[in-house]
């Protein structure tokens, strides 16, 4: 379930945090804009001439991950040329290096980051036309390669696939495991084990990896007129990995039932026509290899068992972290094998 912690006074960690940034900058108010769909908070600072600023609250993962996420992130928002020029949010810096501030009490420990809020033009419409799935997949093509042409000057990151898996396979040892994951915990660790297995065979450690962003759900970018990317904001998932993890979440923005308040995450978007049309797209602008289709559905494998199974609670209400997980185990991994077929991606793309 999600952890909600209704006694921390973050208006006071904030104020105290922004007082040790620069005390000669004064607040008037810090208001609390969080949707409190997960363990993430985000407050906008309010200052008395009528300036403001972001502000992240978190406590998800690690404060070593946090902070090489956010370095990574920033480099990128600083170094980043047009058309992409605009497109994230850079941090606030102090002596030559983003400021984070780390408070930790008998409660909890949380770390927060100070940036500038994107600017926002248009969002997607729910259903997609066959022009915005095409423009959609060049896009993210043309940003990919940026991205890839970045990697030498961007920041190691040492959060890796392997390791949360790792870590998922860890928590799976401990004596109350088969209770926390409602008696899954066979399943769990045979999806562990095969994901390793096919990642072995692949050759995944060769595989070339640039910051991805994971989540592209459409409440979290927009675009301009012509549909190409304008902004982009929420860094939850962000990590340096294979581009093929941005892939799902598009299959569901292009997927024909489309944007969806009551949504699951079935496997089936991706062998959709529309998905197709998508990877054609982009597959004409920076090409894909045999071996990373065969990876997309690792990719989904990877994402159902950490975003959903393992961390699930920081991302979703109670409810929705329970209902996607009993998901996951009764439909999402077990017809996994089944259900995807990465064959038919290969012919289309004439791989």
């Amino acid at each position: 379930m999600s952890i909600i912690y209704p006694h921390i006074d973050y208006q006071k960690i904030i104020s105290d945090a922004w007082t040790s940034y620069n005390p000669k900058r004064f607040i008037a108010s810090i208001e609390d804009l969080s949707v409190n769909v997960s363990t993430n908070k985000v407050f906008q600072i309010n200052f008395i001439d009528n300036s403001f600023i972001m502000v992240k609250v978190s406590n998800f993962g690690t404060y070593e991950n946090f902070k090489e996420d956010h370095d990574i992130i920033n480099v990128m928002a600083n170094n980043l040329e047009y058309p992409y020029d605009l497109f994230l949010s850079s941090s606030l810096i102090k002596n030559n290096e983003i400021y984070i501030h780390r408070y930790d009490d008998q409660y909890i420990e949380v770390w927060l980051v100070f940036y500038r809020a994107v600017r926002i033009k248009n969002t997607l419409p729910k259903r997609l036309n066959n022009y915005q799935i095409e423009k959609l997949g060049t896009e993210l093509a043309q940003f990919h390669k940026v991205c890839d042409t970045m990697t030498p000057v961007l920041p190691r990151s040492s959060k890796t696939q392997l390791k949360d898996i790792l870590a998922l396979l860890r928590k799976l040892e401990k004596p109350d495991s088969n209770q926390k994951f409602y008696g899954n915990k066979t399943l769990i660790k045979e999806q562990c084990e095969l994901f390793i297995k096919n990642c072995e065979d692949l050759n995944y450690h060769q595989f070339t990896k640039i910051p991805v962003f994971v989540d592209w759900n459409i409440g979290n970018f927009s675009v301009r007129d012509d549909c190409s990317f304008f902004s982009r904001w929420d860094y939850d998932w962000f990590r340096t990995s294979s581009r093929v993890l941005d892939f799902y979440s598009f299959s569901r923005v292009v997927s024909d039932i489309g944007d969806k308040t009551n949504f699951s995450y079935t496997v089936t978007q991706l062998n959709e026509e529309r998905f197709l049309l998508f990877l054609q797209a982009y597959h004409s602008v920076f090409p894909l290899t045999k071996k990373e289709i065969y990876f997309i559905k690792e990719a989904y494998r990877f994402f159902i068992l950490n975003y959903v199974i393992h961390r699930g609670r920081f991302f979703f209400t109670n409810n929705y972290a329970e209902k996607l997980q009993k998901e996951a185990y009764e439909m999402y991994l077990p017809t996994l094998d089944t259900q995807f077929n990465p064959e038919l991606i290969i012919d289309t793309l004439n791989i």
